[in-house]
Formats: C-alpha cells, sequence, structure tokens
C-alpha cells in the first residue's frame, strides 16, 4: 500500500473519448506503472458532483513519495506511445493533486 496518490483530473472533447480511454489504457497506464514508486493506477470517470467545473475523468496514481510525478522516469514514461501527441494536446480543465496517507 503506497503512502501517497496522485489524482490526475481532466477534460477531452467528446470526439476524442474513445480514444482518449483506449490510449489511457493500452498505452499511458501501462507506460506509466513502469515508473519506479508507482505501485498502481485507479480510473473513474465522473458520476456526479456538487462542485461546478469538477473535470469528468480521473486517474488515482498509488506513489511511494510526493516527487514521484516529477521524477525523471516518470517524465520519461509520459512521453512514450501515443499520449503526447494524439491526446494531451487536447485534454481541458487539468489539475493534479497529492494526497499523503493518514489513517
Amino acid at each position: 500500500m503506497a503512502d501517497y496518490i496522485y489524482l490526475v483530473q481532466m477534460d477531452v472533447p467528446a470526439a476524442l473519448e474513445d480514444e482518449f480511454n483506449r490510449i489511457y489504457d493500452t498505452e499511458h497506464v501501462p507506460n506509466i506503472l513502469k515508473a519506479p514508486g508507482v505501485h498502481g493506477c485507479s480510473r473513474y470517470r465522473l458520476e456526479s458532483t456538487n462542485a461546478q467545473g469538477m473535470a469528468r475523468y480521473a486517474a488515482i496514481y498509488e506513489i511511494d513519495s510526493p516527487d514521484i510525478p516529477s521524477s525523471d522516469g516518470w517524465m520519461a514514461e509520459s512521453e512514450k506511445g501515443e499520449w503526447p501527441t494524439k491526446i494531451r494536446p487536447h485534454t481541458t480543465n487539468r489539475s493534479h493533486s497529492i494526497f499523503k496517507r493518514i489513517g
């Protein structure tokens, strides 16, 4: 069980949703999981919220420390596959948050 989670939230245009999900599931997540200090990833699509403007998609990465998402290993893996050219430029409303386990 990791001591931290890295929560990434974003929106993507409706016309790209199928491609977004395919690339995220088959390339991006498997690549990121190769980075040292990353132990798992779960993805979610928003069903309801009381927060205005919340992004529709979320990924929760289990990580060893808050430095992992800016590490050389993470950065190298995040630049592989179709993600950086076909999907990343079209994502909007992005947020990145790190939480420390307290219980």
